[in-house]
C-alpha cells in the first residue's frame, strides 16, 4: 500500500463519519423496508433496504455496525426500520 492509498483510505473514513455526522444532525426520518442482508467476504454484515420519499423509491445498503449487529431481528428482511435522509439529496441515507 502506497503513501496514496493511506491517504485516499482516510479520506474515505473521514468523508463517511462527516456524511453520518450530517445525517444524524441534518437529515430527516421517513420509514423504510429491508430488503435482504449478507455478509461480505470481509465479515461485514450488509443490509439493503427501500424507501420512499415524495413519491420516489429509493434503495440503499449500508454496513451495519457492532451496535446494530446485536438485534439481527430489527435488521431482518421485512423488518420496519427508520432511514434518515438528506433533504437536499434524497438518496444520502442511513439507518436510523
Amino acid at each position: 500500500m502506497g503513501l496514496f492509498d493511506i491517504l485516499k483510505s482516510k479520506n474515505t473514513i473521514n468523508s463517511e463519519t462527516a456524511r453520518r455526522e450530517f445525517l444524524q444532525t441534518r437529515g430527516r426520518i421517513t420509514d423504510g423496508t429491508i430488503i435482504d442482508g449478507e455478509t461480505s467476504e470481509a465479515g461485514e454484515e450488509i443490509v439493503y433496504y427501500f424507501y420512499s420519499v415524495q413519491g420516489v423509491d429509493f434503495e440503499s445498503s449500508e454496513v451495519l455496525t457492532e451496535e446494530q449487529r446485536e438485534n439481527p431481528l430489527k435488521y431482518a428482511p421485512g423488518a420496519k426500520v427508520g432511514v434518515r435522509f438528506d433533504p437536499k439529496n434524497h438518496g444520502n441515507s442511513m439507518l436510523d
